[in-house]
């Protein structure tokens, strides 16, 4: 049962799954305890056709009824999944999850490489009434306790990879260890229990929590977003509109699925199409080509850097990509050349939609915009997401400059428990993206500066502060600020000012092995170590963090010069 501590490791489709009662206050948080929507608005987005009575668990049904040869996901280079086995292998995870003492309301954090197994785990939480917790494949092991700890988990399930460090952390939290492996090709729990038969519908429905993940804040401690089924189901029919998606389509998504960009494109909206995913467990630019030219891949879902990648390096020229239709791109400001380029190689339409995994979507680009407009812009405000601009708490929006808020359909509920929705909404209920943007006469969004302190590399939002808070953990580091600096391929890279406690000198492999040790994530590695004698200051004490990132490129550029 739940509170039994189990280790037990299996080969195979392995993952990890954590299963945790999220209180707040008195209740959970719902719908109705969130400042996203009222009562109303939830009625009239029904209404409107936004959001829908039927789950993603029903789609799988459906789809292993109509159509229960078709392939449903693929890791590629091989095993393919049918939608039939899809849901065969979904209904006896939930059974089993049932047998292990399960309940409606429980949350099961899943921490897993990317493959249709996770897929498979997600539908099966869905269908015992559970809710999911996502963490990304990459992340440490200090932020995983903490996603733990927020969430008050109770079940940890690790991968192949990832087997030694998950079974080190139940001597920091109360949790049991599960391991999701396989029997032949079908995604299965090695547990002692027997499993519990579950009724055919899906124990949660639509407007209920299926899904919470993290985000960085710009304090340094992760936050976690709640998410209902009907936002993304929402965001789908937007994504079919401006793509004019089929069933037909093949998508390969090379985003992490946990994570915003990654569930519409790898989880719900394949599902919903009932088209076939291809996953690649990590993203390099020759095996993504060698997936879209086996599988015929039609719709391409990755961040800028990816794609820039993709043409920087070359590799796409020795393939024949010509059955892409549409690339998805994100995260990030999407560089011209390199976009016009892989247009022009492949024939597919690069496509944008604007927006966070807090808030969705406000503006995206479609296949009948210029490509001007395409790759220049986040293309034109959706109107049922009311989008408005602030200055501080100042409506600005006639004056088409300013900081974005939505209210609308597309929305998550905010962050567990109201962890700093101070922040996040204004004072009447619009949700806040972190950017300073442009909106013209047309409708057409165009970013032009952003609010908070991260660094955004290759389409991860970094925080500045996360990434101080971990170094400051090193005994030589006195005092530390990290900023972004320019890079041609990942548009930023952290950077990390020090002052040193001594004169003991420490260099990037020192810290960096410090941080490894420590568990954190290697997303918030620096990756240039500049070490001075005094930070400098504004009148009121802070690190001048405009003077640093203007000293780094001034360094950066007379390497340049001197090469």
């Amino acid at each position: 049962m739940l509170d039994r501590p189990t280790a037990v490791y299996d080969s195979g489709w392995s993952g990890i799954v954590f299963s945790y009662h999220w209180v707040m206050g008195a209740g959970e948080l719902d719908i109705a305890g969130s400042p996203a929507f009222s009562a109303p608005e939830s009625i009239r987005y029904h209404a409107a056709g936004w959001w829908s009575d039927s789950t993603v668990s029903d789609a799988v049904r459906r789809n292993a009824e109509r159509i229960p040869d078709r392939v449903a996901y693929v890791d590629h280079p091989g095993r393919p999944l049918t939608w039939q086995q899809f849901d065969f292998a979904a209904s006896a995870l939930a059974e089993q999850l049932a047998g292990i003492g399960v309940l409606r309301g429980d949350r099961i954090a899943v921490w897993h490489r990317d493959c249709a197994a996770i897929h498979v785990l997600f539908v099966a939480i869905e269908r015992c009434g559970a809710v999911v917790v996502g963490i990304g494949a990459r992340a440490g092991a200090r932020e995983v306790v903490q996603i733990l700890r927020d969430t008050q988990s109770r079940i940890m399930i690790s991968d192949e990879s990832r087997a030694t460090l998950a079974a080190g952390l139940q001597t920091e939290l109360p949790v049991s260890v599960l391991a999701l492996g396989c029997d032949g090709d079908v995604p299965c729990l090695t547990v002692d229990s027997e499993p519990v038969a579950l009724g055919t519908e899906s124990r949660l429905g639509p407007d209920d929590v299926f899904l919470i993940n993290s985000t960085s804040g710009t304090t340094g401690i992760p936050k976690c977003v709640v998410h209902t089924q009907n936002r993304w189901h929402y965001f789908h029919q937007k994504a079919i509109a401006n793509a004019l998606l089929t069933s037909d389509d093949v998508f390969l998504p090379a985003i992490p699925t946990p994570f915003g960009f990654g569930v519409w494109t790898s989880h719900t909206t394949p599902i919903y199409l009932g088209a076939t995913a291809v996953i690649l467990e990590q993203f390099t630019p020759r095996a993504t080509c060698e997936a879209i030219l086996r599988h015929k891949v039609t719709v391409l879902c990755c961040v800028s850097t990816q794609l820039t990648l993709l043409m920087t390096e070359g590799t796409c020229r020795n393939y024949d990509l010509s059955s892409l239709r549409v690339v998805f791109a994100g995260g990030e400001a999407l560089p011209y050349r390199p976009a016009v380029d892989f247009e022009e190689l492949t024939g597919a339409k690069i496509l944008q939609f604007y927006g966070s995994n807090e808030t969705g979507l406000l503006s995206g680009t479609t296949v009948d915009d210029p490509r001007h407009r395409r790759l220049r812009t986040g293309g034109r405000v959706v109107p049922e997401m009311s989008v408005r601009l602030f200055e501080g708490q100042r409506d600005v929006t006639e004056t088409g400059h300013g900081q974005p808020a939505c209210r609308g359909p597309a929305t998550s509920l905010g962050y567990l428990g109201g962890t700093d929705h101070a922040s996040l909404f204004t004072h009447d209920g619009w949700m806040r993206m972190g950017d300073i943007c442009e909106i013209d006469a047309e409708g057409y969004l165009t970013v032009t500066g952003r609010t908070a302190d991260f660094i955004l590399r290759g389409g991860k939002n970094i925080s500045a502060a996360q990434v101080e808070d971990a170094v400051m953990t090193h005994p030589e580091v006195a005092v530390a600020a990290a900023v972004a600096m320019p890079d041609p391929v990942f548009g930023e890279k952290v950077c990390l000012y020090a002052e040193l406690v001594t004169s003991h000198i420490i260099d990037l492999t020192d810290l960096i092995n410090h941080l490894l040790a420590q568990g954190v994530s290697k997303e918030l590695l620096p990756e240039r170590l500049v070490v001075v004698d005094e930070l400098p200051r504004s009148s009121g004490g802070k690190i001048a963090k405009g003077k640093l990132r203007e000293d780094i490129r001034n360094r950066m550029e007379a390497a340049d010069e001197s090469s």
